[in-house]
Parts: C-alpha cells; sequence; structure tokens
C-alpha cells in the first residue's frame, strides 16, 4: 500500500472541490521514507483518505491522480489514455485526414498533472512536468501503444528542460520505435517538427485553430509575423493570400526551420522572406508598410514573481506594434504566460494602445484549443489568451 501524506485541519477544502494539487503549506505530516516521485495517499486531518497522487519537494507538494482510492497500475495509465482519445475523437480531432498533429494528453486537464503527450503523425512526443511521470514513463508508453493501436509507431520522450534539475542520461529519447520522418499535417499544410531540439514537444500545437483564423484574414495583406519560431502563421498567413509575409525571431534555428516549413508548402515562393533578429529592434527599425502583425512571444512570466516586468513587457512591444502597423491593419496578439490572466493582459493592451494613440477595436478574444482542455477544478490550466484587433 501507498506510503501516506496527513494534511493539517482545515486544508482539505480545495481537494473537496477537486483541485488537484496539495501545497506543502496544507500537509501536517509525511510518512518516513516517502522519495519524491512516489505514489502516496492524501489523508484528512481526520484520518480519511481524500486523493492519490505523486509527491514532489516544492511548493505543490501533491500533483492529484485520482480522488479514488485506487492503485495506478496499467489499468489506471490505460483508462485515463483512452478516455483522452476518446475525447479528441468526440471534437473531430484525432483521426482527421487532413489534421494528424494535436495534443492528446494535456496535464491536468486530462486529470494528467504533470504529463503532457502531442501526437505528430506516426510519433507521440510525451514530456514529464514531475517526477512522478518520469519514473513511470515506461509504464505510460506501453499503455500508449495499446491505446493508440496503428495510430503511431513511435514515442519519443523529450524531458530534458522540464524536469533540469534532473540528470539521468534517460531524459530524452525514443521509448518505442524511432524515425527520422519528422514531417506532420496539420489542417493540410506540412512541417517539420524538431522533436529533438526544439521547443516545448517541437512545435507549438496550441496555436492551431488561431493560425486558421489567421488565413481568413490574410487574403492581400503584408504580414509580419513576430517570434515565428518555425512559422507557423506565415504559411497559414501564404495559403491565405497574403501579398507579402516576413518572419522574424532571435534563434537562427527557428529561422531555418520556417524557411524550411514555408518551401515543403510553398516551393520557391518570393513573398516570403525571414530575418534571425532581435523582436524589439526588428520592430524599432521596421517601416510601417505592414497591415497584419502577429505579436506571439515566449511567456513573459514565469511565476507571479515576475508578473509586473512581463506586463511591462507586454505594453512595450504591443506599443511598439501599434506604432508601426497601418491604419485599418489587423493585429493578432498572444501571452502564453500562465500567471498573466486575460484582464491583466487586456490592460496591458489597452495601456499600449493608450500610449501610441491609436484607435483600436475587438474583433475576437482568442485562448487555447479544445485539445487543451481545462479542468473545470483546475482554473489555473486556462493559459493561452490573444486578442484580434483593428486599428485605425
Amino acid at each position: 500500500m501507498y506510503k501516506v501524506i496527513r494534511l493539517k485541519r482545515g486544508k482539505d477544502e480545495s481537494l473537496k472541490r477537486f483541485h488537484p494539487w496539495v501545497f506543502s503549506g496544507a500537509i501536517a505530516a509525511i510518512e518516513e521514507s516517502v522519495s519524491e516521485g512516489d505514489v502516496v495517499r492524501v489523508m484528512m486531518h481526520s484520518g480519511d483518505f481524500i486523493a492519490v497522487g505523486h509527491y514532489q519537494e516544492g511548493s505543490i507538494a501533491v500533483r492529484v491522480l485520482t480522488f479514488s482510492d485506487v492503485n495506478i497500475d496499467d489499468d489506471f495509465w490505460y483508462s485515463r489514455l483512452r478516455s483522452a482519445l476518446q475525447m479528441r475523437q468526440a471534437i473531430g480531432i484525432a483521426d482527421n485526414d487532413q489534421n494528424n498533429t494535436y495534443r492528446l494528453v494535456h496535464g491536468e486537464g486530462d486529470h494528467l498533472p504533470g504529463l503532457i503527450i502531442d501526437v505528430y503523425g506516426q510519433t507521440a512526443v510525451m514530456q514529464a512536468h514531475s517526477i512522478g511521470m518520469h519514473l513511470c514513463r515506461k509504464a505510460i508508453a506501453q499503455a500508449l501503444v495499446s491505446v493508440m493501436e496503428s495510430r503511431i509507431s513511435n514515442i519519443y520522450y523529450k524531458s530534458e528542460t522540464t524536469l533540469p534539475f534532473m540528470t539521468a542520461d534517460d531524459m530524452s529519447g525514443f521509448l518505442v520505435g524511432g524515425s527520422d520522418d519528422n514531417i506532420a499535417t496539420e489542417n493540410g499544410l506540412k512541417f517539420r517538427v524538431d522533436w529533438l531540439k526544439g521547443q516545448k514537444t517541437g512545435f507549438f500545437v496550441d496555436q492551431r485553430e488561431n493560425r486558421s483564423l489567421l488565413e481568413k484574414f490574410s487574403k492581400g495583406k503584408r504580414v509580419l509575423n513576430m517570434f515565428c519560431y518555425t512559422g507557423g502563421f506565415s504559411f497559414y498567413a501564404m495559403r491565405g493570400g497574403a501579398e507579402l509575409v516576413h518572419s522574424v525571431d532571435s534563434s537562427a534555428k527557428a529561422i531555418e526551420l520556417t524557411k524550411q516549413n514555408v518551401e515543403l508548402n510553398f516551393p520557391n515562393d518570393p513573398r516570403h522572406e525571414a530575418f534571425c533578429e532581435d523582436a524589439f529592434k526588428y520592430l524599432e527599425q521596421a517601416g510601417s508598410n505592414y497591415n497584419l502583425i502577429i505579436l506571439d512571444p515566449p511567456a513573459f512570466a514565469k511565476h507571479r514573481g515576475a508578473l509586473h516586468n512581463a506586463l511591462k513587457g507586454y505594453t512595450r512591444l504591443n506599443q511598439k506594434a501599434f506604432e508601426k502597423i497601418e491604419r485599418g491593419g489587423i493585429l493578432f496578439t498572444f501571452s502564453c504566460s500562465q500567471v498573466v490572466t486575460k484582464d491583466h493582459f487586456r490592460n496591458a493592451v489597452f495601456t499600449a494602445a493608450a500610449l501610441a494613440k491609436r484607435k483600436v477595436r475587438i474583433l475576437h478574444q482568442l485562448h487555447q484549443p479544445a485539445d487543451h482542455p481545462i479542468n473545470i477544478y483546475h482554473p489555473e490550466g486556462e493559459y493561452l489568451k490573444g486578442l484580434v484587433l483593428y486599428v485605425e
């Protein structure tokens, strides 16, 4: 039987509301010899059972796997992964001929906190954000093979950046199969996935629906895609009929992947140029000849202590875009910082518009797609927010 963690009196209220985290300050006692990554039973102060989860040192001490007193075994992993696949099938994302790229497991949103799985064609990329999930990776991989059947042939594990304090040699590599075929399809467009060295699992799957929306606005536009990474918004804009598309990123590797992805879909197309340049510097030097700009920066705030500076950064970035965009232009602007709320972000963009002295109307309010679900008991899972703005 699993070792026990006992809560302080009155510290079980959030768990009674099915919030999937136990904070370290709520713990009264930890049974001896509990190690990081262990599965533990969480008991109320009264001694009654309340949850089972993975233990880890730090502010979030337990990530809850289940509120039922069950074993975390092969059947558990199979059931949870099967439920995740069924949801993606129900919303038409899995088993779609035009789209073999989607998120299969989104941590707490799929009741598997600390686990991310993205599917790229025949390869699933699995990433652990907790030691417990890292220790369970082989059992999860075997359950994934059973659930996915012929949908995948390979499972690549990529956790050296999400668990950087661990030095094991097995933080990345194929757990099942092995493949050099890194071309996937999203809404009929092809792209290369750098699951070896790329950010996240190799591609930003969470912008799929927002890229599709951008395509509808792109006809005849002169497009600037800032923080382009591997060029997702760029080749959607080109399919939408953009007059020209400029992709900008400070990473030379990202720019090279962007060029490859554009070439996959639009070989020898003169409409596209890519620039390896700092975003703020590029915007400062850019002319006012763009009428569709995308701002999709990396997270400016990884924790609450960085919130103030992050909001200043979003304001500065958006102000510069407002100053540069043509009259009648459209701005797609995003924040993927979890600690930045929708209100925080909107206020930062509002401030930027006022400083730039531009009339601005909100056309769309954007968020993460359905394959990045938010557990209704875990509102912290809502991290991506965006606005589509008409700038006079």
